[in-house]
């Protein structure tokens, strides 16, 4: 582990550095491995709490990388902090249209010749049932990779280290991602959702099968 450990002396800038010291004067350590490419996708899990933001655009600045986030495009309506928003790399999505945004978001991606997207697949802080399927199915249509990044609360870690391409298996492919974020709790953990796509989930019994 302690070899993707991202020291002060190792950033080229003074903006990166101070975002690694900002961290690390709240007592969090970056862990982190170079990008497998110029375009893929983030996998944000779990993401139990409003300190999560900071956390992560601190993470954000320290790479110097201009990672790009999806969220529901009423954020970007707000004065100024749609603004904002724009500036840190957000892009509005239209959640009642969601017929072919997988393939236009993938054509987008794979037009760019750098674009990293961050998503969080859990679509909220309070507890659900399972992950949304999505980022999965824009991974597969634009043949890109993951990186799994989470925010350890317990041992005040930020990973940017952990790389999946994923098969089209979807069940070898979800137990690679759950063992990659077991032991790894946000900061409320009964808050993290189950590592299940939705759409794999098993209907609940009835007492009514034969």
């Amino acid at each position: 582990m302690n070899n993707y450990r991202l020291e002060v002396t190792q950033l080229p800038t003074l903006k990166q550095r101070l975002a690694l010291r900002v961290l690390h004067l709240f007592g969090w350590k970056m862990l982190y491995r170079p990008l497998p490419g110029p375009r893929g996708i983030l996998v944000v899990y779990p993401h139990t709490s409003n300190w999560d933001f900071p956390i992560g655009l601190f993470g954000k600045w320290a790479l110097d990388h201009k990672f790009r986030w999806l969220a529901k495009d009423s954020l970007f309506r707000i004065p100024v902090l749609g603004k904002w928003f724009v500036a840190l790399g957000g892009q509005p999505v239209n959640r009642g249209a969601a017929q072919g945004m997988i393939r236009a978001q993938a054509e987008r991606l794979n037009a760019a010749p750098w674009y990293w997207l961050a998503i969080t697949p859990e679509g909220t802080r309070g507890y659900k049932p399972n992950w949304k399927s999505g980022f999965y199915h824009l991974a597969l249509e634009a043949k890109v990779p993951l990186v799994l990044v989470y925010m350890d609360y317990a041992t005040k870690t930020l990973s940017v280290k952990d790389h999946v391409h994923l098969t089209g298996d979807q069940e070898r492919d979800m137990t690679v991602i759950r063992a990659v974020y077991a032991g790894h709790p946000g900061k409320y953990p009964e808050n993290a959702a189950p590592i299940v796509l939705a759409e794999r989930r098993e209907k609940p019994r009835t007492g009514t099968d034969s």
